[in-house]
């Protein structure tokens, strides 16, 4: 057992409360439980009880042992002084405040029912192999239940996203154009790497770039030898493309005070990629839209239509790069698929809008980019199917997003208690039970 089943427990009241009374016998009546602290300090806070003959408004403090007190070094902390109740599984020790006054105790573990712990049970500790462990019990679950569950996982993740880009835009001096070039980089990396990418938007400032957008040979130089991948002197030695490309680079380098290669080869990440999701190809479709598109943000903020936002990122990569998956490798490298498009408009488009909308106070704004996921093709792979096999609605991107969401803030890490389709499955054990 963990100690969120017990916050669970206190949060919705769900244990015997006949003759409820402290482990010091005083009768207890919960007038208000607390709110939920997300913050350090105790678990629950602005909670009324009435403990005896007196009326009392403080903290409330969860743990699985009464010792665990002592073993979270909170006896030391002056938060806690403000505990006006302890609740545990097993009371195996009295517990002081700093000043030595006894809190009052509650010990659960003869009031929550065994169904209830039963089940719980059955959730968090399925196997790790299984990705959803409610797959048995969610028969008892209404669709409506799991369809907004999907929904709230898929705003939780888009929202994640634009936390992200909000941060990355305060660091970047609230400059909007160059918080979409630092965001449309990562999002050439997809998922293997989005990293790198990251990390090589820093090392080429957005005013570098912008000096030499007209110029698709020096934006090259640029970005491929910040990479890493023109200071291979046998490389060179053999390719005289890449040899003319590594000495524009050296110039501007020099020029512009640059650190030479601020990554390795070694940091960007080819294995398990087919040839066409090679970090060398994403890093020439990415040098094809900075040079083909003079303006980034307004660009994706004002695109009318998914077919618009498409073309933005479908951009004529330079020749060599639709010839070479690797430096100095011959192979036809195919133009930006469909799905990569829809992918850099599900991370990229939508969190950066999102972001903007609550940068300006626009919540209208925020609708309005969610319900691009709408219209884009849902994401099949692995980690959706088994939904779809459980009957998940799955008929766009934003059902897409909000299952991968589900799979890995809840599913993955077992937090079935903050989700709603585990919480039904345990009030219907109440009911049930």
């Amino acid at each position: 057992m963990k100690e969120d089943f017990l916050h669970y427990v206190w949060q919705h009241q769900y244990f015997d409360k006949a003759d409820l009374r402290t482990q010091q016998g005083e009768e207890i009546t919960v007038l208000r439980p607390g709110y939920r602290n997300a913050d350090a300090g105790p678990d629950f806070l602005n909670a009324r009880l009435q403990i005896g003959e007196v009326e009392w408004n403080g903290a409330v403090e969860i743990h699985l042992r009464a010792s665990d007190w002592l073993r979270h070094q909170h006896q030391t902390d002056p938060k806690y002084d403000q505990v006006i109740l302890h609740v545990v599984y097993t009371a195996d020790q009295d517990i002081v405040r700093t000043n030595g006054s006894l809190i009052p105790a509650l010990a659960l573990a003869p009031r929550i029912a065994l169904s209830l712990v039963h089940t719980y049970l059955n959730l968090v500790d399925t196997g790790a192999t299984a990705t959803l462990p409610c797959a048995a019990l969610l028969p008892r679950v209404p669709i409506i239940t799991r369809t907004m569950m999907v929904e709230r996982a898929l705003l939780e993740r888009v929202e994640q996203k634009a936390d992200d880009v909000a941060a990355l835009h305060e660091q970047l001096g609230q400059d909007w154009e160059a918080t979409a070039y630092h965001v449309v980089a990562a999002g050439f990396g997809f998922k293997k790497n989005s990293e790198p990418l990251a990390r090589l938007a820093k090392a080429l400032p957005l005013a570098v770039v912008r000096r030499h957008r007209h110029e698709e040979r020096q934006l090259e130089a640029l970005l491929f030898g910040q990479a890493g991948f023109l200071a291979d002197a046998a490389l060179l030695a053999e390719d005289e493309y890449l040899r003319k490309l590594a000495q524009e680079y050296e110039f501007l380098r020099h020029k512009y005070q640059l650190a030479p290669a601020a990554l390795a080869v070694h940091e960007w990440n080819f294995l398990r990629l087919r040839p066409a999701n090679f970090p060398t190809v994403r890093l020439a479709q990415l040098v094809a839209v900075l040079h083909a598109r003079p303006v980034l943000f307004n660009a994706l903020l004002t695109a009318a239509d998914i077919r618009t936002l498409e073309q933005f990122f479908l951009a004529p990569v330079p020749v060599y790069w639709r010839q070479h998956y690797r430096p100095a490798k011959p192979g036809k490298v195919p133009a930006l698929g469909r799905s990569s498009l829809h992918l850099l408009i599900a991370n990229v488009v939508v969190p950066l809008r999102v972001a903007h909308a609550r940068y300006v106070g626009q919540p209208e704004l925020i609708e309005t980019a969610v319900a691009l996921l709408e219209h884009l093709p849902a994401e099949h792979n692995y980690l959706t199917e088994p939904y779809e096999l459980l009957g998940f609605e799955h008929r766009s991107a934003a059902d897409s997003q909000g299952l991968l969401s589900l799979n890995r803030a809840y599913c993955v890490p077992r937090r079935c208690l903050r989700c709603s389709i585990g919480s039904q499955i345990l009030q219907q054990n109440l009911v049930l039970g």
